[in-house]
């Protein structure tokens, strides 16, 4: 069964009549497009791939399993909608909950024929089933960004700036064909307990904690790694900490079992923590699924009610953050294998204290 077979099957049980998909990445997932604008139509026994004129060529080079159709002015994308929902005999037709509220306004002015309806879990269950074409595709980008971060080592050392490091991040995964699946977090020091912290022009010292968090994104597909590392000496407090975020990471991994709820594995790591008194330190969800973006669908969070199933990839990344001081995450891809969790990355993730040259 094709992906838009599989999207037309459960679009029978949704309760409407017609699909209306414009998620991008729901698009290039469907078909295999890797432009910046279409739509798909879909009914449960046809459908139609709609662009513009920009990506005619493309669209016939790439889209799969769909008719395609393109459009160029003065033609606009409602008057294409309107005339192929007329052509599909569509009346009631689920759209995506991302659209915005005017572009629904104007659905509803340009189609009075139409009843349209929010749908969910239409596309999403199935996007986050990867086939082995996908985790190879994934396993590529994982390695590429392991590759980089083991280049980029050589930089490491006191008096070097984050903006500099996350500089040659960029490089080194452009020069290998690939892009940055987002913008690196490079941060030392007291930056380091900022999650999400920007590179500065803040220079390393002897004593920092440096976490680098990027990944490559490679045929489509996306990496995404964090490692923290010491810079010149470490202390007892670093090791501990360290050592606590790695127990706790190398635990969650070990319990991304098929049948376990995601929701208790994130408890989990926030139990070990709160036994050592750093549960305050943890913030953010124990990781996230990875895919054709590098957040991809579903959440691993003590909010979310999540099955782990076989084929699902996911981020593992817990972390401390302690400010004023610094912070340690640990972060590696897993895909859900039928006997437990299979990492992807390669990178190590015991403490590394790189020297002060």
């Amino acid at each position: 069964m094709s992906r838009v077979e599989a999207v037309q099957e459960r679009l029978r049980d949704a309760g409407v009549d017609g699909l209306l998909i414009t998620d991008i990445d729901n698009i290039g997932w469907l078909t295999g497009f890797t432009g910046s604008f279409a739509h798909i139509l879909l009914s449960p026994d046809g459908g139609a791939f709609i662009t513009d004129s920009r990506y005619t060529i493309q669209a016939e080079e790439q889209v799969r399993g769909l008719p395609v159709r393109s459009f160029r002015n003065p033609q606009t994308i409602l008057d294409v909608l309107s005339e192929e929902t007329a052509r599909a005999g569509v009346h009631r037709i689920g759209f995506e909950p991302s659209i915005a509220f005017g572009t629904w306004q104007k659905w509803t002015d340009a189609m009075p024929g139409v009843n349209w309806q929010p749908v969910t879990d239409v596309v999403e269950p199935l996007r986050m089933i990867k086939t082995e074409e996908e985790i190879d595709a994934i396993r590529r980008a994982c390695a590429l960004t392991d590759a980089a971060l083991t280049h980029v080592e050589r930089v490491i050392q006191p008096g070097v700036s984050e903006y500099d490091i996350g500089l040659e991040i960029e490089f080194y995964i452009r020069r290998q064909g690939g892009k940055l699946a987002f913008d690196p977090v490079v941060a030392g020091g007291e930056n380091s307990a900022r999650p999400h912290a920007r590179a500065t022009e803040r220079k390393l010292q002897v004593g920092d904690f440096l976490t680098l968090d990027f990944g490559a994104l490679l045929d489509g597909y996306c990496a995404d790694l964090t490692r923290t590392f010491v810079i010149g000496e470490a202390t007892p407090r670093h090791e501990e900490i360290y050592g606590l975020v790695l127990e706790a990471q190398v635990a969650a991994v070990e319990m991304m079992m098929p049948g376990v709820n995601g929701r208790d594995v994130d408890a989990m790591v926030r139990a070990k923590f709160g036994e050592k008194g750093y549960a305050e330190y943890f913030g953010h969800g124990l990781g996230h699924g990875l895919g054709r973006v590098v957040h991809d669908l579903g959440r691993l969070s003590p909010t979310t009610d999540q099955p782990i199933e076989v084929g699902q990839v996911w981020t593992i990344e817990p972390g401390i953050y302690i400010p004023g001081f610094g912070g340690v995450r640990i972060e590696d891809d897993i895909v859900v294998r039928e006997g437990g969790a299979e990492i992807l990355n390669r990178y190590p993730k015991d403490l590394r204290i790189l020297p002060a040259r």
